[in-house]
């Protein structure tokens, strides 16, 4: 199996609102949605995070989704500090629940915000050969 991830699905309780926060709040464009149970956001060049709602993920995968804090972060790398501030502050105008940014001990900048169902976010600019890989035009200055 080669390694790749095509797909991130997030159970949420109430797509409504998740549709309120990533949809109306961010920006961001459905490339799929039925109006009750699921919304897929291409993410990507092959990548699609689908939000769906809780009772039909439970259903389609045969097990409820853990309660509290999810031990998982997704990650939007930017290309400069500046940006990591700026996109945090927009998270934050659409109503995320957000830790500001810090410099981080791996030498870069880096900071978090949670979703309505408590997803985190980390939004980060890495200076270092990984930030290179996932932001091909990455600065070295910051």
């Amino acid at each position: 199996m080669e390694p790749r991830v095509t797909f991130i699905t997030l159970a949420v309780a109430d797509i409504g609102r998740t549709r309120g926060f990533y949809v109306d709040g961010l920006g961001w464009q459905p490339a799929f949605e039925d109006g009750h149970e699921v919304i897929m956001i291409q993410v990507g060049e092959r990548l699609v995070l689908s939000l769906w709602q809780a009772d039909a993920f439970a259903e389609e995968v045969g097990g409820r989704p853990a309660a509290g804090i999810p031990p998982v972060t997704l990650a939007h790398n930017v290309v400069d500090r500046a940006a990591v501030d700026a996109v945090l502050a927009e998270a934050e105008t659409a109503g995320a629940e957000v830790t500001p940014a810090e410099d981080r001990v791996w030498g870069g900048y880096s900071g978090y915000f949670a979703d309505p169902d408590g997803f985190r976010w980390e939004v980060c600019w890495n200076p270092g050969e990984i930030g290179r890989i996932v932001v091909p035009d990455v600065s070295e200055a910051g």
